[in-house]
């Protein structure tokens, strides 16, 4: 049983290295929206991925902004094998920030 609970323990962990970050996924003149994984547990606003997320929106306006709209997004489904010969689905839950130059 050990045994199950550290390849759990580092499923958990590649997965959060291996996931997809911080990313610009619809871009305007004056702003965006920009989407970030994150862990249920954890929670949209500590995630790493935010800092990343924020850093990406000062990036595009060159200064400040506003966020004028954010929530839970639409994430994805995908299968892992931690062991050969077994499956596990993962559901990747993502944050979207709607954010506009000032």
């Amino acid at each position: 049983m050990k045994t199950w609970s550290s390849l759990s323990v580092l499923l958990v962990v590649a997965l959060a290295g291996c996931g997809e970050g911080a990313k610009l996924l619809q871009e305007e003149k004056d702003g965006g929206v920009v989407a970030y994984p994150f862990i249920g547990e954890q929670g949209p606003m500590l995630s790493s991925f935010r800092t990343d997320a924020l850093a990406l929106m000062k990036e595009k306006c060159g200064g400040p902004y506003i966020i004028v709209q954010e929530g839970e997004t639409r994430g994805r489904t995908r299968m892992a094998s931690p062991v050969e010969g077994a499956q596990e689905t993962i559901q990747e839950r993502r944050w979207g920030i709607q954010f506009q130059c000032k």
